[in-house]
């Protein structure tokens, strides 16, 4: 499966444009990737100059052949307020995973329940997807919680890389 479609897949719902991620969405890439919060969830060196968000940005560019890196935006306006994204895919086996993260000034308003439900859509729907696999950390509630409101499920397993990650998997 070729993930490299030209023109970038620009997804729409209610409220929100999921549009491709630019360079100019350096700033709200330094936020995301600099907050403390966010990080102590993840397993990444958090960005320390905006410099570092931009080389993270080119990076995701330079891969989107590999990749689906959505920045989310509400519709009518241009500035990222989150990211979703579709990654490590499994061709044979018609999987891949999804990851997210929200700028904290707009959490809790059913943001990212809103773009999930879009690429999942999307990934079953255009990519023929039939599983998709979502690793949060033990202590991230409310990533737990959107997941079991997508309908994934948690998988008694551990996950091998890092005993505080938990493995939920949804199947279509």
């Amino acid at each position: 499966m070729n993930h490299n479609l030209q023109p970038f897949p620009i997804l729409l719902t209610r409220s929100l444009t999921l549009r491709k991620l630019s360079k100019n969405d350096s700033e709200q890439i330094f936020q995301l990737r600099s907050n403390t919060e966010t990080n102590k969830f993840l397993d990444r060196k958090p960005a320390k100059t905006i410099e570092d968000a931009v080389n993270f940005i080119n990076i995701i560019i330079e891969e989107s052949d590999e990749l689906f890196y959505w920045a989310i935006t509400k519709t009518g306006e241009d500035k990222l307020i989150g990211i979703i994204c579709l990654f490590d895919f499994l061709d044979d086996l018609k999987k891949c995973e999804i990851g997210y993260e929200l700028l904290n000034e707009y959490n809790g308003q059913g943001i990212m329940i809103e773009a999930a439900t879009k690429v999942i859509e999307y990934s079953v729907q255009t990519l023929g997807l039939k599983t998709i696999d979502a690793l949060t950390h033990e202590n991230n509630k409310s990533s737990t919680k959107l997941l079991q409101k997508l309908n994934f499920r948690k998988l008694e397993n551990v996950f091998d890389g890092n005993p505080n990650l938990t493995l939920f998997r949804l199947t279509t």
